[in-house]
């Protein structure tokens, strides 16, 4: 058996996660419960059991399902398992990237790891499991309309670690009950409220939502050290990050993108021989970024308080007492994070119609002080990065043509039991897909302004943009002659994010 368990890193729950969590899921991670909330679960279970004993209707649990509520359920448990596991396994479309997948898992741990879902310990303890080898459930993209939570994809992270299904071992797919004898798991065995906690949440919105925020905070320092070496190869003066400037304008965050500039800016010369004001594409940086970070800040708030909290129905409150602790209600329901994910969205379609423009900009010759046409070393006999930007323009395209906010797209569906849904977990996924696109963007940006120094640009006259300058050039050739670029972008893309990030 080759050993697929190799963790890492380690994380207790429970605990608020942060985007930075779910990115480290990707890899092995070994994740602990601490004994207190394992005592809140056990006392959750407890709660439920004695309601069954009582015969007292429970959701899910003495019950058929959604509109199907006012019929019974199966009464033996397992069977009850198989009763809400199989008529969701109705997916669609290509299978989830593996990240978000891992980052899934660690969200719906978290989540009933805080004690209230009525859940087995063993529950916890699979997917605790999972998350410490590489074994990842396959999960295709279509199917939630994050009403009810992710039914159906987390339907398939369920039936996978049942041993039913399909996963992924070390990045093979392969059927679910060789995934998990290989990485050296065994089936979970679940009764009706177990498979009901695993997928009546919205673990894969948040997931997926937070992933993109992460990667979106990236983008927006990526896009102020961008605009800082494209400033200072140009020769402009800094007056458009001035502090008075940016204080009187009154918003803080702008400030703060002003102080970033300024800080990339420090030792940098004007050459004198630019205009009076620039392009809105530098002058007007401190405030879209701005704006950007405010955008950002409040995301970041609720996508916060998602993975902190507990999406999940019923929920089990052992010490409210005999009459109160069971509650039903609504608290799978995605709208917050919905909202977020589309405000995420259209962050990274400015700061990409952003970047875009600056590539315009430093093509130009008209504008670029100079520099020649598509910064080509002989024009007409080479192109330079004439194709980057022509993939460029498509990629703005269609990112703009995915702007439209998914978080209002409500359909009654489910005999009208779900009237009103947000389909949160279509606006994160497209946060998703748009911060990868905003990345390819300032990837063509950053290959623009190494090819720049190439050409003739003067050399940064600040240290923090040498150092970036210098990074780029050691992990690209100059464009001379004419060679494809697509792999290049996408090394310039891994430089700026090993960049800012600090790794070498």
């Amino acid at each position: 058996m080759t050993s697929q368990t190799a963790a890492c890193d380690t994380l207790t729950l429970p605990r608020p996660l942060t985007p930075e969590d779910l990115e480290r899921a990707a890899r092995p991670l070994t994740v602990d419960v601490d004994p207190d909330a394992r005592e809140r679960v056990v006392a959750s279970q407890k709660v439920l059991a004695c309601r069954l004993q009582a015969a007292e209707p429970v959701y899910g649990s003495t019950t058929g399902f959604g509109p199907l509520v006012v019929y019974q359920g199966r009464t033996n448990a397992a069977s009850q398992c198989d009763n809400t596991l199989a008529h969701l396994g109705a997916g669609q479309g290509a299978d989830l990237p593996l990240p978000v997948v891992r980052a899934t898992l660690l969200v719906r741990l978290a989540s009933l790891a805080r004690g209230r879902s009525g859940v087995s310990p063993e529950v916890l303890d699979a997917l605790a499991a999972a998350l410490r080898t590489t074994f990842t459930p396959a999960v295709p993209e279509w199917g939630s309309v994050g009403a009810s939570g992710d039914l159906i994809p987390l339907s398939y992270v369920a039936s996978a670690l049942r041993g039913t299904g399909r996963a992924y071992l070390g990045g093979e797919r392969l059927p679910a009950t060789e995934a998990l004898t290989r990485a050296g798991l065994r089936p979970l065995m679940l009764d009706g409220r177990d498979a009901l906690a695993l997928v009546n949440g919205t673990s894969l919105t948040a997931a997926a939502a937070g992933l993109a925020l992460a990667r979106l905070r990236r983008g927006h320092q990526a896009a102020l050290a961008l605009t800082a070496l494209l400033a200072d190869l140009l020769g402009c003066a800094s007056e458009f990050a001035s502090a008075a400037l940016l204080e009187a304008f009154g918003h803080p965050h702008a400030a703060q993108a002003g102080r970033v500039l300024r800080e990339q800016l420090a030792g940098s010369r004007p050459t004198g021989q630019r205009p009076l004001q620039e392009p809105y594409s530098i002058r007007c940086v401190p405030q879209l970024a701005g704006a950007a970070g405010s955008a950002l800040h409040y995301t970041s708030e609720v996508i916060g308080h998602d993975l902190a909290g507990i999406s999940d129905n019923p929920l089990f409150f052992a010490e409210l007492g005999d009459t109160e602790d069971v509650v039903h209600g609504g608290n799978f329901f995605g709208q917050p994070v919905a909202f977020a994910a589309d405000l995420l969205t259209l962050v990274a379609v400015q700061l990409g119609n952003l970047a875009e423009r600056q590539l315009d900009l430093l093509v130009d010759p008209h504008r670029n002080g100079g520099l020649p046409p598509m910064l080509t070393t002989d024009p007409g006999r080479q192109h330079g990065v004439q194709g980057v930007q022509l993939a460029a323009t498509a990629i703005v395209a269609a990112m703009r043509r995915s702007a439209v906010p998914a978080s209002i797209q409500s359909l009654p569906t489910n005999l009208h039991n779900q009237d009103v849904v947000p389909f949160g977990t279509q606006a994160a996924f497209n946060a998703l897909n748009q911060a990868e696109s905003l990345r390819l963007l300032q990837g063509s940006l950053a290959l623009g302004l190494r090819q720049a120094a190439h050409v003739g640009a003067r050399r940064p006259t600040a240290l923090a943009n040498t150092a970036m300058l210098e990074r780029l050039e050691a992990a690209i050739p100059p464009i001379d002659p004419d060679r494809p670029l697509d792999d290049d972008v996408r090394v310039a893309a891994d430089v700026l994010d090993d960049f800012l990030t600090g790794e070498t």
